[in-house]
């Protein structure tokens, strides 16, 4: 029998029950602008690709630890939940798409035609082609003691395409779409049954992953769909929504799932998909949001991540506060627009988190 967790506020949250105060985590929380993170990877020298297991190297036990320790860094700033720290593009190693990170992903080969497409492996047996991450997820439950809930983790199909299709990130550091991930536009026009063909690979791919981490102890797991910002409606309705769907329709019913779609405006599209928590971008009015839907589906964000990295403490508190208010106490969980940026000062992440339990006590 599974040991009762000492803070099940999230997972209460997710489900729409009550709860004492809204429970708080970050996008990116592990890593980033955290010091002791910076200070890890210094010591360690240990290149990403193997911290997240994207590359075809045997697994390494070391690694897994500092996985691990890294995972765990932000319990110490008082969150509400843990997510496992490893990057979205970790599953495509297994299936032949190996990224290294220099210093963002890079795939050598591009996937754009049929045969890669093909070539591509099936993930039909995770405990053996994803075990580090099985290795990690274990050890941070052992670690966490039923403490907090553990948060796992994939991205959607489409976001991932456009990783393999532009074979890097498809996202300049200004936000806009890059020259090689356009790729996919043209694509979506001229070849929708090879994109079709390459997202139904991935929608495979990404059900066992996510069934895998909940077998291997993960008590939520969230879907990214990072492109979502620079789609139009037509585009998700078409290449992302029909793939949601068929994902939250096949994962272990048990368990909470929450839909995170950048920046995309059409909240009753994400509410179609089947997930239990929609997370919304700074571009959603979250209390027309908990109008529309009440308490029959839970909502997760929405605080402008600019705000932590540029705002003052006061202007953080006004967010937070403002947040908390639209969102209301039932089947909200408060976050950000989207993760934390790299120079976030961390002052600023802890008074997040702070400020955030203080708002609420009585």
């Amino acid at each position: 029998m599974e040991q009762q967790l000492k803070n099940d506020l999230l997972l209460r949250a997710a489900r729409c029950s009550p709860v004492e105060r809204v429970p708080v985590w970050m996008m990116r929380q592990a890593g980033r602008s955290d010091p002791q993170y910076q200070k890890i990877r210094q010591d360690i020298n240990i290149p990403l690709e193997r911290l997240f297991r994207t590359c075809p190297t045997p697994m390494s036990d070391t690694d897994a630890e500092w996985a691990v320790k890294i995972s765990l860094l932000p319990k110490r700033i008082g969150v509400d939940a843990i997510i496992v720290y490893k990057d979205i593009l970790t599953p495509l190693s297994p299936m032949g798409a190996h990224f290294r990170f220099s210093p963002g992903p890079v795939l050598d080969e591009p996937i754009r035609t049929q045969a890669q497409v093909n070539a591509l492996k099936p993930v039909d047996n995770p405990d053996v082609q994803l075990r580090y991450t099985g290795c990690v997820i274990q050890r941070l439950r052992k670690e966490l003691a039923a403490e907090l809930p553990l948060i796992g983790f994939g991205g959607a199909p489409l976001t991932l395409a456009f990783f393999l299709i532009a074979g890097q990130s498809p996202m300049k550091r200004s936000e806009g779409i890059s020259e090689k991930a356009s790729i996919v536009f043209d694509m979506m026009e001229n070849s929708p049954t090879l994109l079709h063909l390459l997202l139904d690979k991935l929608t495979h791919m990404t059900i066992n992953y996510l069934n895998y981490q909940i077998s291997q102890g993960v008590q939520i797991v969230q879907l990214f769909e990072s492109i979502a910002d620079v789609l139009s409606q037509q585009m998700y309705e078409t290449f992302a929504l029909p793939y949601h769907q068929r994902i939250f329709a096949e994962l272990n019913t048990d368990t909470p799932s929450i839909l995170f779609a950048k920046e995309f405006p059409y909240v009753n599209l994400m509410q179609q998909s089947g997930a239990d928590v929609l997370s919304v971008g700074k571009c959603v009015d979250l209390g027309t949001v908990k109008t529309k839907f009440g308490d029959t589906l839970a909502v997760q964000g929405n605080v402008d991540n600019d705000i932590l990295r540029d705002g003052t403490f006061d202007d953080i508190t006004n967010a937070v506060n403002t947040c908390i208010e639209k969102g209301g106490k039932t089947g909200h969980i408060l976050n950000l627009s989207h993760g934390l940026h790299r120079d976030t000062p961390f002052e600023n992440v802890k008074h997040f988190v702070r400020i955030a339990k203080a708002l609420q006590e009585n």
